[in-house]
């Protein structure tokens, strides 16, 4: 076994979090899984790098050294990875657009409109449950724009690389199906639904703690939340299974309602980034331009929608 960048990136992650349970989380793989590895590394290298403790971890005289130059090697190999992606791009005039997003309609509407306004131009899309992998390919010039969505006012990913442009906010709503005992409201009490089971879709963001903020406010802890793609939340929502959560935004389907929540506990909002050293960074007002239109139809088509049997 040899030392590879994926160790290094495992080491630094786990000296910045300072514990194997936050760095399991923010490199998303299993505890388990993160210390097997560490352990696998520590007898490469011949001895151990963190000391553990009920604190966390703190790095060993070897740590430190290997952390030394962990370092100076990712950056270099960071930078080396952007510029070369940059420099292949850059000799390619109208390469088009490429985009990455989480799910959601406005992915589809920006395209929609991009396709409309320069025909011929190649438009490509990535989607992922991840904002931050999203983040990450467009601040490695793999991605041109980010169109992802952040909870409330937390921050996005990559402030420190990307450029990021708000291009709407949306209050967060429920989805019921079409003859639930609250669907004919038009807004429904968060708490009002203290007895049901919830369904969303993953996210690596804030959110889930917001949700479970907001429903401790409102009195109740969830009985259960199933986390899943859009068509399988979707599904349990149309078979009476659990009611949802989703963006004002979310396009009208059969046999879904979608209300208000009462007082409007969760927002949404929209963001659009970009590098600002990349080739296409200098097309991004018009990308935004398009994004919040594309944001705007997507109001126009949900509002009002009411039952869909």
């Amino acid at each position: 076994m040899e030392l590879e960048l994926r160790h290094l990136r495992t080491i630094h992650a786990i000296a910045e979090a300072g514990s194997l349970t936050k760095a399991a989380s923010a490199l998303g793989v299993a505890q388990p899984a993160l210390s097997a590895q560490l352990k696998r590394v520590e007898r490469m290298l011949g001895g151990r790098l963190f000391e553990r403790s009920r604190q966390g971890v703190r790095p060993t005289a070897l740590g430190e050294l290997v952390l030394h130059r962990t370092r100076v090697v990712l950056p270099a190999v960071n930078e080396l990875q952007d510029e070369a992606v940059r420099f292949a791009r850059g000799g390619c005039s109208g390469a088009g657009y490429r985009l990455g997003g989480t799910h959601g309609p406005l992915l589809g509407c920006l395209v929609d409109r991009l396709v409309s306004a320069l025909p011929g131009v190649p438009v490509t899309t990535q989607t992922s449950w991840s904002e931050r992998e999203i983040a990450d390919d467009v601040g490695r010039g793999r991605l041109d724009f980010a169109l992802i969505g952040t909870c409330g006012e937390s921050q996005p990913p990559a402030t420190e690389r990307l450029v990021w442009r708000e291009v709407g906010v949306d209050a967060v709503f429920v989805m019921l199906v079409h003859d639930h005992p609250l669907a004919a409201r038009e807004q429904v009490a968060l708490a009002d639904l203290a007895h049901a089971a919830w369904v969303d879709v993953p996210g690596d963001g804030c959110f889930a703690e917001c949700f479970a903020a907001a429903c401790a406010r409102a009195g109740f802890t969830p009985a259960s939340v199933y986390e899943t793609d859009t068509a399988s939340c979707v599904h349990l929502v149309q078979v009476g299974r659990a009611v949802g959560l989703c963006r004002a935004t979310f396009p009208p389907t059969p046999g879904i309602v979608t209300r208000p929540l009462e007082g409007t506990p969760l927002r949404w909002r929209h963001l659009l980034g970009w590098h600002p050293d990349a080739q296409e960074a200098g097309t991004a007002d018009a990308v935004l331009r398009h994004a919040r239109a594309a944001h705007a139809e997507a109001t126009i088509r949900a509002a009002g929608s009411a039952v869909h049997p």
